[in-house]
């Protein structure tokens, strides 16, 4: 390889190691416990929180949606829950998606109440960032791509949460599956929280709003056109072992339904790596989840 091609080649590669870097030592300055030099930070799981800010989601909406995200995370059972982990300990990061993808929240690793209350105020303090389609496929290739190679952490299972109140207008289910497939690839269980807004998304289809150039295509479901968005998300979204749907009956039960999910989702230890692969049928060893009383 010529010498010029290892430089540009070298110069690619240090903005990620340097990300890595710095997130680890932002990771143990949380934990407030010390890792070995040269050893990546061992974590019950790594949850990447995927939040939707599409234009369905106004102001009101989003702030309830962050303060139910907030006081779920602030719960004395999650924070019981971690600690009866392995390691005691998972790692988190904040995602908003829409036309994009942007982390407004980089990892940290949480511990005890006082480190949840940490990431919980910082959801608090985010500023609404605004988009317009509901773009789920794109949001899923950029995690794959961009934000699974430079995880400062050994965790024992990495975990996708994608909330939202829409179906993807922004492409076809083939390319859903295709980008969840990858994702399962990469040993990352997918989890989903469709908010359902009885009246206005219970019902999707045909008829929903779509992006300039995506016609009104069909949802390949039985004779008709329609499919409740809880078993749309089941349908094209989730995979993976253990994968749930963990439905919020409108933004304003949210809280309770993000609490749910993580209980459901840190208190599964006992996950094998080697039974991530996907199977004929990617809901082999999933679920959907009911509505807590």
């Amino acid at each position: 390889m010529p010498a010029r091609d290892i430089v540009k080649r070298a110069r690619s590669f240090a903005p990620k190691a340097l990300r890595a870097a710095a997130v680890m030592l932002a990771c143990l300055g949380a934990s407030g416990q010390g890792v070995p030099s040269g050893e990546l930070i061992p974590v019950d799981a790594a949850l990447i929180l995927a939040v939707d800010v599409s234009q369905s989601v106004d102001e009101n909406r989003y702030r309830l949606q962050s303060e139910g995200m907030a006081e779920a995370l602030e719960s004395k059972a999650i924070a019981d829950t971690i600690a009866s982990g392995p390691y005691g300990r998972i790692a988190v990061q904040f995602v908003v998606w829409a036309d994009g993808v942007e982390t407004t929240i980089p990892w940290q690793i949480i511990s005890s109440s006082e480190t949840a209350a940490a990431f919980a105020g910082r959801i608090r303090q985010q500023t609404q960032r605004k988009g317009e389609y509901t773009c789920m496929a794109r949001m899923m290739r950029t995690i794959e791509q961009d934000m699974l190679d430079d995880l400062p952490f050994k965790a024992t299972r990495t975990i996708l949460d994608i909330s939202g109140d829409g179906i993807d207008n922004c492409a076809d289910p083939t390319a859903i599956e295709d980008a969840r497939d990858r994702l399962l690839r990469r040993g990352v269980t997918i989890n989903g929280l469709p908010i359902i807004v009885h009246g206005e998304n219970d019902v999707v289809g045909a008829g929903a709003y779509r992006a300039p150039g995506f016609g009104l295509r069909p949802l390949a479901r039985g004779p008709g056109i329609e499919t409740t968005l809880d078993r749309w998300f089941q349908d094209h979204v989730i995979g993976g072992q253990g994968a749930f749907v963990q439905p919020s009956q409108g933004y304003e039960e949210i809280s309770r339904a993000f609490r749910q999910k993580f209980l459901n989702e840190i208190s599964s230890v006992g996950f094998d790596r080697d039974r991530f692969a996907i199977a004929p049928n990617h809901l082999a060893d999933s679920a959907l989840s009911r509505p807590a009383n």
